[in-house]
């Protein structure tokens, strides 16, 4: 080794240069990035009423969801680093019309998702007066909460027209204002309350960390704690930036792991110490925590303080995640997966009609509050909706993870799931399952919320399924050549380049960006194909 550093000495300080160059992520950052991904801490209250046996659901989740959709995104992400993200990873191993399905997934389940934080963020709203009592009022009433999640969303969407640069560092600092600081805040006040010598109002003792497995309901709403550690995986794109990703990568993962669960199981005890669980509000517990311990404190002038940081949080985060996912499906769309008309963009780059659809859409959900017996239980029923949407997304990337260690086993992967194969089932395996089982327990209605007609609940989210699963399949099965934007940079499947089928088991150990430099060097273009197979159906060179 030391022979061929000497007859190469400047290959040898390339390769340093270029690793050096890289390694622009240090293990510590990319763990602090993926915390403040992940964290929110709006769910607490949902938690909060299991006591101490949160911690075991808090543990399992993140054994059986968190790690291993965190492990396994950095596989695909470096496997396959093209755009697309998911769509990509699925469409590589099963086809475009699961991929779509699983973007759509991704993007129907951010747009139900908008009405419940939002939601959180007119109770945050709610609570920046004086008199609690009025407060608390005006945080339980439909028609502010509508207002508010209305003129809020509209607001962002008219700020997303002006490209993500217009509010990247609202974000930036609306994530440590709005999450970061109250986190602490919350964590410090409940322990201190509780180590002062205050009555704790959950039981405490090593026999309440096991929950009641004897109540299948129990599980019901700690199946939404899957939801809190969704998002690991945008930050999976990173780990070809950290210096060592085979030994690097994990650290951070699992550093971010450890720092995720922390803060929510102390922030979700903080609660439960003050708030009684007979008083625990979805919607409302947070910002009563918060006053009650303030009060406790003498300090109760800070409580609208941080309800207004809380609603700074849950705005920056709106607006992020308003063009986000759109941008994703924009993408997608102009690769020829849905007509024109949803593929207009206005100077900033934007897709003016997406963003507009989606607006329409959260305008929708948001009348279900009118509807719904109460604030709570249209909170509640549109997050379950939210949790199996996002699950069927990550099931189908699980699923594709697997597949693709043996239909493209050779495929250039700077990083691997630990174990080869065995590790691979194993960690996805655990992934898949964990998912499913989540996925399941979403339909079952909580006893914890008045949630009206079980049968209307239960319906609601059946149906409300059904339709955002079927939708996708519908608008594929309409697909027309002249879709493609013939300016569209996203990168054909490996499969496709290859001219073969999705699945087609391939020993080739090529990545995509050499594939298609090399077709194109040697004056056989890429072509896009329009079904499943390697046939071409109006094709369109890249």
């Amino acid at each position: 080794m030391s022979d061929s550093k000497a007859a190469n000495p400047s290959a040898s300080e390339t390769q340093r240069a270029k690793s050096k160059q890289n390694a622009q992520i240090t293990i510590g950052a990319l763990a602090v990035m993926n915390i403040v991904a992940v964290v929110s801490l709006r769910g607490l209250p949902s938690e909060a009423e299991y006591g101490l046996s949160s911690i075991f659901y808090y543990v399992l989740a993140a054994v059986v969801f968190l790690i291993p959709v965190s492990i396994v995104a950095a596989e695909l992400a470096t496997g396959w680093p093209e755009t697309g993200g998911v769509f990509r990873w699925v469409g590589e191993a099963f086809g475009p019309r699961w991929a779509f399905l699983a973007m759509f997934m991704l993007f129907i389940e951010v747009t139900i998702w908008f009405p419940t934080v939002l939601t959180f963020g007119a109770v945050s709203l709610a609570y920046t007066g004086e008199n609690q009592n009025l407060d608390a009022q005006l945080a339980g009433n439909k028609l502010f909460v509508l207002v508010v999640v209305l003129v809020v969303y509209w607001l962002a969407t008219f700020i997303a027209f002006r490209g993500a640069k217009a509010f990247s560092r609202v974000s930036q600092w609306g994530g440590i204002i709005g999450t970061i600081i109250p986190a602490v805040i919350l964590i410090v006040l409940g322990f201190a309350y509780f180590f002062a010598g205050n009555t704790p109002q959950i039981q405490m003792g090593w026999g309440e960390l096991l929950p009641d497995f004897g109540n299948f309901s129990n599980v019901v709403l700690a199946a939404s704690i899957f939801l809190f550690y969704a998002g690991m995986e945008m930050n999976a794109i990173h780990v070809k930036e950290v210096r060592n990703p085979t030994r690097d990568y994990p650290i951070a993962v699992l550093t971010a792991a450890a720092g995720t669960v922390i803060i929510f199981v102390l922030g979700t005890l903080a609660i439960a110490f003050v708030v009684p669980q007979a008083d625990i509000n979805l919607t409302q517990s947070l910002l009563t925590s918060y006053n009650d311990m303030f009060e406790w404190a003498g300090i109760g002038w800070a409580g609208p303080i941080v309800a207004f940081m809380l609603l700074i949080g849950v705005l920056a985060g709106v607006v992020t995640w308003v063009a986000g996912p759109s941008t994703g499906m924009l993408a997608v769309a102009k690769a020829g997966y849905l007509p024109r008309f949803w593929q207009h963009t206005n100077k900033n780059g934007m897709g003016t009609h997406i963003l507009f659809f989606q607006a329409f859409m959260v305008t929708a959900l948001g009348l279900t509050y009118v509807v719904l017996p109460s604030v709570q239980a249209a909170y509640q029923i549109l997050s379950q909706l939210t949790v199996i949407l996002y699950l069927i997304m990550y099931m189908l990337m699980f699923a594709a993870a697997i597949y693709l260690r043996y239909s493209q086993p050779n495929r250039p992967r700077p990083y691997r799931v630990p174990g080869g194969d065995v590790g691979m089932w194993i960690i996805g395996g655990v992934g898949f399952l964990g998912s499913l089982m989540a996925f399941a327990f979403s339909f079952i209605p909580p006893d914890q919320i008045s949630v009206g007609s079980p049968a209307v609940y239960v319906g609601i989210l059946v149906g409300g399924a059904a339709v955002m699963v079927i939708l996708p399949f519908v608008i594929y099965a309409f697909r027309k050549p002249h879709w493609r934007d013939q300016g569209s940079e996203f990168v054909p499947f490996t499969w496709q380049i290859e001219h073969t089928h999705p699945g087609t088991v391939t020993e080739s150990s090529i990545s995509t960006q050499q594939l298609t430099r090399e077709a194109e060097s040697s004056g056989s273009p890429v072509m896009f194909s329009h079904d499943d197979g390697g046939r071409q159906g109006g094709s369109s060179a890249v």
